[in-house]
C-alpha cells in the first residue's frame, strides 16, 4: 500500500510539475534517474529534471511548455480567424463562418453594454482575450496522460515534464492580468492626466474639501485605493489559475483510477466523462469572466466622473 500510494503521489506531482528550462550554478548537485549524483563544473542553462531544481533555477527559469502552448494557441486563433475574415461572403455563410460571426458579434454586444467610452481597441482586445483563453481552458478537455506521453515518446525520455494547460500555471495566468493592469494604468493617465490618476488614488473615498482634515485623510485613501488597484490583477489572475487548476487535479485523481482495476477503471471513465461535460461549462465561463472583468476595468480606467 505504501508503494502504491508513493507511485500515486509521484504522478500527480510528474503532472503538476512544468518543463522548467533555467540556469543551474556551478558547484550544483544534480541526481540521475539511477540516483547518480553529479557536480557541476560551471554554470549551465538545461532542462530540470525534478521539481527541487525547477526551484533552484530561481526567477529567470521558463516553462517552456507553457510558454509554447501559449504561443501555438494564439496563433491557432489568429489563423482560423483571418482566415474566416479572408473568406467572408455575404452570400450563404459557411459554418465556421457563422460560429465566428456569433463569437464577434456577442462580445461586441457584451462590451457595448459594460463600456460606453471610444476605443476602438477595447472589443478587439476583449475578443483575444475570450477566445485565446478559451482555448487554452480547453486543453483541459484532452486526456491528462496523451500528449505528455506522447512527447515522452518523441524524445525519448521516459520522465519528461510535459503540462498541455497554460492556463494552470499562474505565471500565465498572472502575466496577463498584470498586462490589463499596466493597461489601466495608462489608460487612466491618459483620459484623467497624470494629477488627475494622483487625485483618484489621495482623495477617495473619503474627502472632506478642508486641507487641514485631508492631510490625515490621504494617507488612509492612498493605502486603501492602492490595496483595490492592486487587488484587481492578482484576483483577475489567480481566479483563472484556481478554476483550471483545480479542474486538471480532479482529471489526474480520475486518471490513477484507470490503473486499479477493471471496476474502477470503468468507473473512472464514467466520472471522466461526466467531470469533462460539466468543466466545459467551467472553461466558458472562465474564459467569458477574464473578458468581463478586463472591459470593466477598462471601462473604469476611462471614466473620469463627467457622466455622473
Amino acid at each position: 500500500m505504501a508503494s502504491e500510494a508513493q507511485d500515486s503521489t509521484g504522478y500527480i506531482q510528474h503532472h503538476l510539475q512544468n518543463m522548467t528550462f533555467g540556469k543551474l550554478p556551478a558547484g550544483y548537485e544534480r541526481v540521475d534517474e539511477e540516483g547518480h549524483v553529479h557536480v557541476l563544473e560551471q554554470a549551465q542553462w538545461t532542462f530540470a529534471h525534478s521539481s527541487q531544481e525547477a526551484t533552484d533555477m530561481g526567477f529567470n527559469a521558463v516553462h517552456v511548455d507553457t510558454l509554447g502552448w501559449s504561443i501555438v494557441l494564439g496563433a491557432l486563433f489568429i489563423f482560423i480567424f483571418s482566415r474566416v475574415a479572408a473568406k467572408a461572403t455575404t452570400g450563404k455563410p459557411t459554418g465556421m463562418q457563422s460560429f465566428v460571426e456569433l463569437i464577434v458579434s456577442f462580445i461586441n454586444n457584451t462590451v457595448q453594454d459594460i463600456f460606453h467610452h471610444k476605443n476602438r481597441m477595447i472589443a478587439p482586445m476583449a475578443l483575444t482575450i475570450f477566445a485565446w483563453v478559451f482555448l487554452m481552458n480547453l486543453m483541459d478537455l484532452i486526456p491528462v496522460d496523451w500528449l505528455p506521453v506522447a512527447a515522452a515518446k518523441i524524445s525519448g525520455n521516459d520522465h519528461l515534464f510535459f503540462k498541455v494547460v497554460p492556463t494552470t500555471d499562474p505565471n500565465a495566468t498572472l502575466g496577463m492580468a498584470l498586462t490589463v493592469f499596466a493597461l489601466m494604468i495608462v489608460f487612466s493617465i491618459k483620459e484623467k492626466g497624470l494629477m488627475g490618476f494622483i487625485k483618484e488614488l489621495t482623495l477617495h473615498p473619503f474627502h472632506s474639501g478642508k486641507i487641514y482634515i485631508d492631510i490625515f485623510l490621504i494617507p488612509i485613501n492612498l493605502i486603501l485605493e492602492t490595496v483595490s488597484l492592486i487587488a484587481k490583477p492578482i484576483s483577475l489572475g489567480l481566479r483563472l489559475f484556481g478554476n483550471l487548476y483545480a479542474g486538471e487535479m480532479i482529471f489526474i485523481l480520475i486518471a490513477l483510477m484507470f490503473g486499479a482495476g477493471l471496476v474502477l477503471g470503468v468507473f473512472g471513465g464514467v466520472l471522466q466523462w461526466a467531470w469533462a461535460v460539466f468543466h466545459i461549462l467551467v472553461i466558458t465561463l472562465q474564459a467569458f469572466v477574464f473578458m468581463v472583468l478586463t472591459t470593466v476595468y477598462m471601462a473604469m480606467a476611462h471614466d473620469t466622473g463627467e457622466d455622473h
